[in-house]
């Protein structure tokens, strides 16, 4: 990395810049616990000077032809491709993915930056009937402007892009805050643009820092648009701070995913499954089961087999591709390790893993066991308040019914699983139930598809034609020639 994120950290208007700002935010290793760097905060006149950079660029760069704006992305995607080991590598250091899963991610970005880039010449307007005598009306999509995102921890580059990349395929600049916890990769995938692909100054600059960076850019008189992936409450407040300047908003938010698994499923495969799902980036992924519902007829069948899958599940130095590694910070871990004493005290059972570690991997790292709770009821607050950690409750239902009331009694509407082989259950759970997305018999989104959350889990969504075009808005232009 040519870049020394120490020292100049601000990519603005087309130049990295040192920061002025007295305050810096460690960057820890979530194996080691070593601090790898200390990046400093962009200060408010930075977060100022970002924002008006991007005012500055965006009316030529919406002027350019569609293609071109969709080329440039073409490159920036053919750069993460080029550079996917060491992006990959910088990533399990600072966030403690697995190789394999930061190598996915990484290849995920150029995924997301390819499929938007295409847009370029398929946004589409409309044109209707007027309401006089030789009048039509043509309705058109223009970018808002200035958009501001704010990216998680969790996927640092692959939201990184996802946020970008519609945005500016459709005519309008970003400035977008990398979360304090993660800010290497994006920083690294920043430079290798910068130095790599031919993109104007000011049509997308990075601000690292906390959230008094992320509360100025939704502030700033300059955005026209707010992007954020993050926990509720702080969507909550960005959705608060943006109605003074009636700032539009879209919030990727958390979720309480439900899986339901009927009588006549495979159990095998859900179990495959709500594994993966559950242990994945030690279960820190908004969209993974947290809550599994069986129908009473296969729910010992379905524990035995769960319980010993989620044991046999490897945890280890992520640098050495295991199935998990650690959790991202100390705090983390602690929220997940107090989820489960809750539930204890609640009167749950531990049937594998549980708050101590008698074999860590390492001394050192933030290691949390992959956990199943049995004796589970769903006022429990482990079914009803995100964990966002390796610990899955299992709640036996009597019926098929029985598990959509379940699964819908929760504030979050994000992701939901269903495992049936019959084709009418599957459809008839995924018509009532009550969330963004639904997977039956299986796990995984894709760009063409649309990530939205319903309820307490979000607005405005993400991927597809949608996630495109929500980064414009209509004008109407009636054309008069009689």
């Amino acid at each position: 990395m040519a870049v020394d994120p120490s020292e100049t950290p601000l990519y603005i208007d087309g130049e990295w810049h040192e920061s002025e700002s007295d305050e810096s935010i460690p960057v820890v290793d979530p194996t080691t616990e070593a601090e790898l760097t200390a990046v400093p905060s962009a200060t408010a006149e930075e977060v100022r000077r970002a924002t008006h950079a991007a005012r500055t660029a965006q009316s030529e760069w919406a002027d350019r032809p569609a293609k071109e704006r969709g080329d440039l992305l073409r490159d920036v995607a053919d750069v993460i491709e080029d550079n996917v080991e060491s992006l990959a590598e910088t990533l399990v250091r600072e966030q403690g993915k697995t190789r394999s899963v930061a190598a996915y991610e990484i290849e995920a970005s150029a995924d997301i930056a390819r499929y938007m880039s295409e847009w370029d010449r398929r946004i589409e307007g409309d044109v209707v009937p007027g309401s006089t005598r030789r009048q039509s009306i043509t309705l058109l999509r223009k970018p808002y402007g200035v958009v501001a995102g704010i990216v998680p921890w969790n996927f640092p580059v692959s939201v990184f892009v996802r946020k970008f990349a519609p945005a500016l395929v459709t005519g309008n600049t970003a400035v977008v805050k990398p979360s304090e916890l993660t800010p290497l990769t994006t920083l690294e995938l920043m430079d290798l643009v910068d130095r790599e692909v031919d993109l104007p100054p000011g049509v997308l600059n990075v601000v690292p820092g906390g959230g008094d960076v992320g509360a100025g850019l939704v502030s700033d008189p300059d955005v026209d648009y707010v992007t954020m992936t993050g926990n509720v409450e702080t969507g909550k407040a960005i959705m608060r701070n943006a109605a003074d300047d009636l700032t539009r908003v879209s919030l990727e938010l958390g979720g309480k995913a439900p899986a339901i698994v009927c009588a006549d499923a495979d159990l095998d495969a859900a179990v495959e499954t709500i594994v993966g799902s559950r242990t994945i980036n030690a279960g820190q992924v908004c969209t993974c089961v947290e809550r599994v519902y069986v129908h009473e007829d296969v729910r010992e069948a379905f524990e035995e087999r769960f319980v010993e899958a989620m044991a046999a599940v490897e945890v280890g130095d992520p640098r050495e591709d295991p199935d998990m590694g650690p959790q991202v910070s100390a705090g983390e871990l602690e929220k997940t390790n107090d989820a489960i004493r809750r539930a204890v005290e609640q009167g749950a059972t531990v049937a594998t893993g549980g708050t101590t570690f008698e074999d860590p991997p390492a001394e050192t790292g933030y290691w949390a066991r992959p956990t199943v709770l049995t004796d589970v009821d769903q006022e429990m607050d482990v079914v009803r308040e995100e964990v966002f950690g390796p610990v899955a409750p299992v709640v036996g239902i009597d019926s098929v019914e029985q598990g959509v009331e379940f699964a819908n009694d929760s504030n979050y509407g994000l992701s939901s699983y269903v495992f049936t082989e019959r084709y009418r259950d599957a459809m008839r759970i995924a018509e009532d139930l009550e969330f963004g997305e639904t997977f039956i018999n299986g796990s995984g989104g894709a760009q063409q598809g649309h990530h939205i959350g319903w309820n307490e889990s979000g607005m405005g969504g993400e991927d597809g034609k949608h996630g495109a075009m929500k980064y414009t808005q209509i004008k109407s232009v009636y054309h008069n020639f009689d």
